[in-house]
């Protein structure tokens, strides 16, 4: 898989780019991620990239040229192009695993007062990782590059991935390690057992009892997928 970000600020993906799962992948060539500075794609004075909306208002606006042509600068047949917007599609990891298919995803990170309206016609995908405002897009392009690498053949094993919260519209059953006991705070007896047909009957259990307690909108999801499988 290729992914290109576009943002007007590269340096922030430095840290992201080089640590953990992100930089194994990378290094093992599972997937190839390129940042590209949009501001190179500007024709005017000082790399500028943004101007003040027409009928006026607070704030400068994205425009149209520097991130339609960076987008042409890398798009193919197998691109997708998403914009992380507040508007756009909640982000959920239904929606990673949709996105892992794709050979090439190119996300531009949106910024500033917005961008010039006329950019969606060049936008196949709009995303949003949650009803809050951030000053741009580029923690959601690391979030949505996050969660979308580790599915990818091989970054992870199938089974880390498929045991996780949401994979089932259910949270993650507790886990535990070493000490069996700490201050008087003991492990369940269940997973020192041995017994692993109890202990996955344990974990099933667990994670319904903590999803209705804790998200009850999943818990919903969850009995409606039941319903329907059956």
């Amino acid at each position: 898989m290729r992914i290109d970000i576009l943002t007007l600020f590269p340096n922030m993906f430095e840290g992201f780019l080089t640590e953990s799962i992100i930089k194994r992948a990378i290094n093992d060539g599972l997937v190839e991620i390129n940042i590209i500075d949009f501001r190179k794609f500007s024709h005017l004075k000082h790399n500028q990239v943004d101007d003040t909306p027409y009928g006026g208002g607070a704030g400068m606006v994205l425009m149209c040229e520097p991130v339609v042509e960076a987008i042409e600068s890398v798009k193919d047949e197998d691109s997708l192009v998403i914009l992380t917007t507040p508007q756009g599609e909640k982000y959920t990891e239904g929606k990673a695993m949709d996105l892992k298919k794709y050979k090439h995803l190119i996300i531009v990170c949106g910024h500033y007062e917005g961008y010039d309206e006329r950019i969606l016609n060049f936008v196949d995908l709009e995303l949003s990782i949650g009803d809050y405002i951030l000053t741009g897009g580029e923690i959601p392009a690391m979030a949505i590059t996050d969660s979308v690498v580790r599915l990818i053949d091989g970054v992870i094993t199938k089974e880390s991935y498929e045991e996780e919260t949401f994979s089932n519209n259910l949270l993650d059953y507790p886990t535990y390690t070493k000490p069996a006991t700490f201050r008087g705070l003991s492990v369940p007896d269940v997973l020192i057992s041995g017994n692993h047909e109890k202990i996955k009957e344990y974990r099933l259990n667990e994670q319904i009892k903590k999803t209705k307690l804790k998200r009850p909108d999943l818990w919903e999801a969850y009995n409606e997928n039941q319903k329907s499988e059956k």
